[in-house]
């Protein structure tokens, strides 16, 4: 399976996201920003955390305006899979790959610790290795993840169970305690906490490995 980890300006996890996709087998290449393609026969695309281009304007915008942005958005448009993970997350709102977006902390700070999550549908390639209703541990680090969408689309994502990750304890304000979410056609995943900063037994946990397996057990089948 090949994986693509973009990297921008400000990009600090792209390390972290390569290293959990490589212990789940993956064949990684890091892709710079101004890169206008992708690596031919790239499976998945992974938009790491950070702080791209210093999260000037809002949180993702400036990279959405990258020349590679428009291959990732190519690519989810051509049905391959797509991992968007804290700015990540934000990036992937801001090209529309996924709805709704990300806001200030309702507590207006920036928030580090682990924090526990519900895996709240088993339906997707990311999800698939965790039990419904499931209580996962995975750090977040951010300062703006207050997910927010209008009435109609949280109605819309609950009915179409695109909702992936809850919140066990709302750290930031986000709508229904929203932690991640599914496009519809359930192959892109933004999130905000960092499962690829729970894969190994010394970064404190590895509840976040089964999200890099059991997507990578799907690909290799596909």
């Amino acid at each position: 399976m090949k994986a693509a980890v973009l990297v921008f300006p400000g990009s600090n996890c792209d390390r972290d996201m390569a290293v959990a996709l490589r212990l789940a087998g993956a064949d990684v290449t890091m892709v710079w920003h101004k890169d206008a393609g992708l690596p031919k026969g790239v499976d998945l695309v992974a938009v790491p955390g950070g702080f791209s281009f210093g999260d000037y304007l809002r949180c993702g915008a400036i990279a959405a305006q990258s020349p590679v942005s428009q291959a990732l958005v190519d690519h989810a448009n051509r049905g391959g899979y797509v991992l968007g993970v804290c700015n990540g997350f934000q990036v992937l709102t801001e090209t529309r790959l996924l709805p709704g977006a990300l806001m200030r902390n309702a507590g207006l700070k920036f928030l580090c610790k682990s924090v526990t999550l519900n895996v709240a549908t088993t339906d997707s390639a990311f999800t698939g290795g965790y039990r419904a209703g499931q209580e996962i541990s995975v750090p977040i680090a951010h300062h703006d993840g207050n997910y927010f969408v209008d009435d109609e689309t949280l109605a819309r994502l609950k009915g179409e169970d695109r909702i992936a990750f809850t919140y066990g304890q709302n750290p930031n304000g986000s709508m229904a305690d929203i932690a991640g979410v599914l496009s519809d056609n359930r192959r892109v995943l933004g999130m905000m906490p960092h499962p690829e900063r729970a894969v190994e037994a010394a970064q404190g946990g590895t509840d976040g490995m089964a999200l890099f397996r059991g997507l990578m057990g799907v690909l290799a089948t596909a």
